[in-house]
């Protein structure tokens, strides 16, 4: 049989095991989609950003580039924030998108891209438009192994529609390792300072639940008998919340960031950015902190904490690594927080009392999604994270991730109950994600927190005392009847009880169900 540049490609998909595509096509990406083959799934977006997000959490829960293929400029540009979440969450996407036929690019065609590979541009870790059809599969190849080096991105590939079925070579696929050893006197040096501290702290960022790394990280703090704190915004699981080593929640703001740190002599970081600053409330307060040490396997991360001494490498190395050195430490005086209790019930749900109800409820291995900025306090108060693999949120604060994500997690956790906690104005940006979720009959529940606006603008206007603010009430949307207009089940809950009866038979069914649950529109606490 003749090799195609589409007969290549497919090719090459088998043998990198990537036989789902999460797509939204139009006319330029048809030569693509012929004949589709039977062992390929394709997952049906109804808007790009859709499409990027649900491979993005597809990505994170298999540990592997997702396929994505897109729809020409256009479909490019809406797609653009979900992109940028990608990047700021480091999950390796390869995203394709259609491009007009070489024959009629000169003459500025309709769906014509100009400088196409540049649109992405800076949110992708590289991007080309292939300059022969021929070489189409090679920049396939060449795009996946980029995505899934550290730190792991999207990566972009333009092409043009009539270069499906132009002849081209298979690609020969060679094996290639991606982990970064880590210097042996940087950490040495690290190993030193935390045999020689008194008071040390361990601040886990993101990279520890990207790498897997929650057991190893968790055996480091019980070896240094060290508390340890989950990084700012943090949008992923590391060492278990009711661990009794396990701290809090540092705020995104360097005053108490600095005050919760304060007691300790040492700090180490891994799999940053550990210190994500939100509140311009003054830095030089971080001049205070003691001794700060970082392992991360992203260079950005390293340059962006000037007080560190960093040390790029990969967790799975380095952490066990550090283990092995550390051989003798003083006790330590620190002292982790004491255990929250449950919030008090009453007629009315609150944000609190929604979180503590579900996360009795939910299955031991659900996989947990959140994209509730006005929330997020009451959820890591209330709603334990650390289980492996088991707690997804969007690092970019760009709204939109959380109802797309949670579909992508449930196909790539097809096993698992995904429960995603959504505000209802983030649930707006990706509504359709419903659409998605029935159609492929996915186990997940979702909860939308109705505060009927943007709560965390209501709370960041008081905090700034700035009042009058337009554009932060939202209300009038039925959620339960749009659920049901695209197919997904739904009850509305303001009760206790009515909660714990639509949860109770979410879990009880096969597909999606929304949960629409109304906790009034007190202003919540961000830090």
């Amino acid at each position: 049989m003749r090799s195609t540049v589409r007969t290549a490609t497919l090719a090459l998909l088998r043998e990198l095991g990537v036989t789902m595509v999460f797509g939204n096509p139009g006319s330029t990406e048809l030569a693509f989609l012929a004949d589709w083959p039977s062992d390929f799934r394709y997952v049906l977006g109804l808007q790009e950003s859709v499409v990027v997000g649900m491979a993005d959490g597809y990505a994170q829960a298999t540990g592997r580039a997702a396929f994505v293929n897109l729809h020409s400029a256009a479909g490019v540009g809406h797609a653009l924030g979900a992109i940028f979440t990608a990047y700021k969450n480091q999950t390796p996407l390869v995203i394709t998108a259609g491009q007009q036929a070489r024959s009629l690019l000169a003459l500025q065609p309709f769906l014509g891209a100009e400088h196409a590979a540049e649109f992405p541009k800076p949110h992708v870790k590289w991007a080309i438009e292939p300059a022969r059809a021929e070489d189409v599969p090679l920049a396939i190849a060449q795009a996946w192994q980029i995505a899934m080096q550290a730190p792991c991105g999207p990566t972009f590939v333009s092409i043009p529609s009539d270069d499906w079925d132009k002849p081209a070579e298979p690609v020969v696929l060679r094996p290639k390792s991606r982990l970064l050893a880590p210097d042996p006197e940087g950490l040495a040096q690290i190993a030193r300072a935390l045999e020689a501290s008194r008071r040390p702290a361990i601040v886990f960022g993101p990279g520890v639940g990207r790498e897997n790394m929650q057991d190893e990280v968790t055996v480091l703090v019980e070896q240094l008998d060290a508390d340890v704190w989950a990084a700012p915004m943090i949008s992923r699981d590391g060492v278990a919340q009711d661990h009794p080593r396990f701290a809090g929640f540092l705020p995104a703001a360097s005053g108490p960031l600095a005050k919760s740190l304060e007691r300790y002599d040492c700090i180490l970081m891994l799999g940053g950015p550990a210190f994500l600053l939100h509140v311009p409330d003054g830095l030089a307060v971080l001049a205070q902190l003691p001794p700060l040490f970082q392992i991360t396997d992203d260079p950005r991360s390293a340059v962006a904490s000037p007080r560190a001494t960093s040390l790029i490498a990969s967790l799975r190395l380095a952490v066990p690594a550090l283990a092995r050195l550390i051989t003798h430490r003083p006790a330590t005086a620190s002292k982790a927080r004491d255990p929250i209790s449950a919030p008090p019930a009453g007629i009315s749900l609150t944000p609190e009392l929604a979180v503590h109800i579900l996360a009795g409820l939910a299955p031991q291995d659900a996989v947990f999604v959140e994209e509730a900025p006005s929330h997020k306090t009451a959820i890591q108060r209330f709603l334990p994270i650390g289980k492996e693999q088991g707690f997804h949120a969007m690092a970019s604060g760009g709204l939109g991730f959380g109802l797309a994500a949670a579909a992508g997690l449930a196909l790539g956790r097809p096993r698992r109950r995904v429960v995603a906690f959504i505000g209802d104005g983030s649930a707006m940006y990706s509504i359709q994600s419903l659409w998605s979720a029935a159609r492929e009959k996915l186990p997940v529940t979702y909860v939308i927190l109705n505060n009927r606006g943007y709560g965390a603008m209501r709370a960041f206007s008081r905090m700034m005392q700035i009042s009058d603010i337009p554009g932060i009430d939202v209300e009038g949307i039925d959620f339960v009847a749009l659920a049901r207009a695209l197919g997904c089940p739904a009850a509305l809950a303001e009760t206790a009880e009515e909660l714990d009866r639509a949860f109770r038979q979410s879990l009880a069914s096969e597909g999606p169900m929304l949960i629409e649950v109304n906790v009034g529109s007190e202003i919540a606490a961000l830090f």
